[in-house]
């Protein structure tokens, strides 16, 4: 028995070391984190929209084919580049400024000059004289002869008219409309001068609160972070629970029916000893008064007065006993092993284990308190680390420069502005009346053709008189001397606004948009000390303008183009170790043993060892089935009772008759009194034989796999819960790193992009390009471009309008 323990518990070992070698090579560690997975995104406050400076757009019109022909026009005009030297000359000594370097700059423009004067002296002359040859009746009186081509020429004069005149009110309208944008744009164009301005130095001004503010929303991802640390461990434990429970119950569920096996087995073998012995007992009574009874029997049958008894005799002969159960094995060996067995509690043992892997998750909770409350602890100081972003922060003592650069600018910038206001005012009221003299003139116009045309139409002879034709030449005559009385001033209001308009396109805007005024600014000795943009702005030494720009057009911070005492970097400041080093190395550090679950003890061990040491396999079952497959007597009793009952009926002797009862009363009284007890014991022996046949040759693998099973998940629980504990941590540290990295990124972002941003700065240059350029300058330009074109076509209508009312009069002589 001692050989076979020894083999018994040398198997047991090598089992669990088998499942404990392949839970290492199959850690739980392979599983995905049952934590609340990646962590949610982190929502933080904009903390800085109310002094944003708004980027504006050009945007589109139906007037841009019209900009775009004006852009062109100047374009052929004014070819010649930036001029760098003269604008040196202009800025840093304006007494060296020669008027041939003007004028060789500026050609174009002098020959639009000498045009506008020309057109300017003309008009006025052409009208003094057209007035003389009206004293005199040769300008607009009537024709002197009829011939058959004045009506082609008359049909041609007018459509020529009309032509002129339809041009002429397409120009007007939309001078009207350029004009009317220019007055709507003005405005609030020169109000974002000063708007803009005074955002920045606000921009500026509120750097450091941004930058606390900015430092305050650390309290988002530590509310975050503290509330997940309060149910971590639990959260642990539950993991650990989930991910274990089927090993654990499946092997106390295999302790539980090893448990049934061993008491039901003892309870079957303590029925099948008691059962064999009553048995034997029972027939060792039995055989006596059966050999008895067979005597009698075969005696009364044999009796010649017995009438038709031949017939059982045979029967009666072979009355005797049948299953013998002194021939089964015993099992009073088996019962000597199992004797004083369950002696440990299984019940208990399996409910005590079943609770403490239960209490696993309040386990956790309370190993794991003290890690907690130190990881709470430790987001203070990280707090406190995440100040010093804010006190170490360089802007404020270096950005006064920009700050005073600004209000200076926006002072000197009032005056004229205001200025400028005054005279886009006068602009727009010049503009409005000449516009509104236009439209008289074409008035004039249409009127002087319909009169005259109806009156063609009702004039019978072109001699004769006709009021309304009159009336028509009239009236085109009064537009002809509108035109000379006002074109000088048209012309005057042209060249103003085309000289001012088209240098502001062809010298600023079109270099601000290729750069080359940022070029300009930035090359060393074009500006004078006065107007050091770098010094002034305080920017760095070893940048200008043209870098700033881009940089701050990039995105980069106010820091990294500002002239600092020291560097600053602030990607060092946000990385994300500097502040979570402590807090991921408590949570690396931390361990905790959480699965030290005793599923079986050793008594309870030692009586499934004697079970199957006990031999209940090796009992000859086969043999109890084989004994009860014999009857307990061999004739059946019943049987020959009822044949007795028969053959007395039969009986002509009343002696013989009688004894033949008494004889079938005996084996009645027999069968169910010892007979029928005996068979009663034989059902409930066949019942433990064959519980115990079908389970005595699992009992042994049975049991060993048990053993083995309850050793290696006993000893796989603490090494699975640790790694599923290092695996729910490490998930855990990944989410909350997580949030540090979301909100370190966030505080670059914001600084770089918003709070400390060198990106209005870039802004409010492209929004002053915006304004002048595209919203001021490109209307303001087709309104010259349109006003000019009325005017000069204003030469046509005058000559066409002349002609024509001699055609509204009638002839002097008529020709047949």
């Amino acid at each position: 028995q001692a050989d076979g323990g020894s083999l018994l518990a040398a198997e047991a070992m090598r089992a669990a070391g088998l499942l404990l070698a392949w839970a290492l090579l199959h850690p739980a560690s392979t599983q995905q984190c049952h934590l609340a997975g990646s962590g949610g995104v982190l929502r933080f406050t904009d903390t800085h929209a109310e002094i944003r400076v708004p980027a504006l757009h050009r945007v589109p019109s139906s007037l841009d084919p019209l900009y775009s022909l004006v852009r062109r026009c100047l374009d052929l005009i004014q070819q010649n580049p930036l001029p760098t030297e003269l604008l040196r000359a202009a800025l840093n000594d304006p007494g060296s400024v020669r008027t041939s370097q003007v004028v060789q700059y500026e050609l174009g423009y002098v020959v639009c000059a000498a045009v506008a004067l020309l057109f300017t002296v003309a008009m006025p002359v052409a009208g003094m004289c057209f007035c003389y040859c009206r004293s005199r009746r040769r300008c607009g009186g009537r024709l002197r002869a009829h011939r058959r081509s004045l009506g082609c020429r008359r049909h041609c004069l007018l459509v020529c008219l009309s032509l002129t005149s339809l041009i002429i009110l397409t120009s007007v309208v939309c001078a009207f409309v350029t004009s009317q944008r220019v007055k709507a744009q003005m405005e609030p164009g020169l109000g974002a001068v000063p708007a803009t301005l005074r955002m920045l130095r606000q921009h500026i001004a509120n750097v450091p609160q941004g930058v606390q503010m900015v430092v305050d929303m650390f309290e988002v991802p530590r509310q975050q972070i503290i509330s997940d640390l309060g149910g971590l461990s639990r959260s642990v434990g539950l993991s650990i629970h989930a991910q274990l429970k089927a090993m654990t119950y499946a092997a106390l569920a295999d302790l539980q029916d090893r448990a049934r096996d061993l008491q039901t087995s003892l309870h079957h073998l303590q029925i099948l000893d008691k059962t064999v012995w009553a048995l034997v007992s029972a027939r060792a009574e039995l055989e006596p008064a059966l050999q008895e009874r067979r005597r009698r029997v075969v005696a009364l049958l044999d009796d010649p007065r017995c009438t038709s008894c031949a017939s059982v005799l045979g029967r009666a002969q072979s009355l005797e006993l049948g299953a013998d159960y002194g021939k089964v094995p015993s099992v009073e060996k088996v019962l000597k092993e199992l004797a004083g067995l369950p002696r440990s509690n299984f019940a208990e043992m399996i409910r005590q284990g079943n609770g403490t892997f239960n209490s696993i998750p309040e386990l956790a909770v309370e190993r794991m308190a003290q890690v907690i409350q130190d990881l709470r602890d430790e987001m203070a100081h990280v707090t406190e680390k995440v100040q010093s972003i804010a006190d170490s922060f360089p802007l404020p003592d270096y950005t006064r420069p920009v700050s005073e650069a600004l209000v200076k600018a926006e002072d000197r910038s009032q005056p004229y502005l205001r200025e400028v206001e005054r005279f886009e005012q006068y602009r727009w009221i010049a503009g409005t009346v000449l516009c509104s003299i236009i439209l008289l003139i074409l008035t004039c116009n249409v009127t002087g053709m319909a009169l005259g045309a109806y009156g063609l139409s009702k004039r019978e002879d072109p001699s004769d008189y006709e009021c309304r034709g009159e009336a028509g030449a009239k009236f085109l005559l009064v537009g002809v001397g509108l035109a000379f009385l006002f074109s000088w001033l048209l012309i005057l209001l042209v060249f103003a606004t085309f000289l001012v308009g088209g240098n502001i396109q062809t010298l600023v805007c079109r270099n601000w948009v290729n750069q080359e005024i940022y070029k300009f600014i930035d090359t060393p000795g074009n500006l004078p000390p006065s107007m050091n943009l770098t010094r002034q702005l305080n920017l760095r030494r070893d940048s200008n303008l043209s870098t700033t720009y881009r940089e701050c057009k990039s995105g980069a911070g106010l820091w990294e183009v500002l002239q600092l005492d020291r560097s600053y970097d602030l990607d060092e400041h946000l990385k994300t170790p500097k502040y979570t080093a402590d807090f991921q190395k408590r949570l690396g550090d931390f361990t905790a043993r959480l699965g030290d679950v005793r599923l079986l003890r050793s008594e309870g061990r030692q009586d499934l060892e004697t079970f199957i040491r006990s031999g209940v396999d090796e009992v000859d079952y086969g043999r109890f089935q084989e004994e009860m497959k014999n009857p307990v007597v061999q004739t059946s009793l019943p049987g020959l009772a009822r044949s007795l009952e028969g053959l007395q009926k039969m009986q002509r002797n009343g002696t013989v008759a009688g004894r033949l009862a008494a004889e079938a009363q005996a084996l009645w009284q027999m069968q169910n009194s010892t007979v029928q007890l005996q068979e009663a014991l034989v059902a409930k022996l066949g019942e433990s034989v064959r519980f115990l046949s079908r389970l005595a040759p699992h009992v042994q693998e049975r049991v060993k796999k048990t053993l083995a099973t309850t050793a290696s998940v006993e000893a796989r629980l603490p090494v699975q819960a640790q790694q599923i504990l290092r695996q729910e941590i490490g998930c855990f540290t990944r989410k909350e790193l997580r949030y540090f990295a979301q909100y370190l990124n966030w505080v670059g972002q914001t600084l770089r992009e918003d709070v400390a941003s060198c990106q209005p700065l870039a802004t409010a240059l492209d929004n002053g390009r915006v304004i002048l350029c595209d919203r001021i300058t490109d209307p303001w330009n087709a309104f010259w471009f349109s006003l000019g074109c009325c005017t000069f076509f204003l030469i046509p209508n005058i000559i066409f309008a002349i002609r024509l009312t001699k055609h509204f009069r009638p002839i002097r002589n008529r020709l047949m």
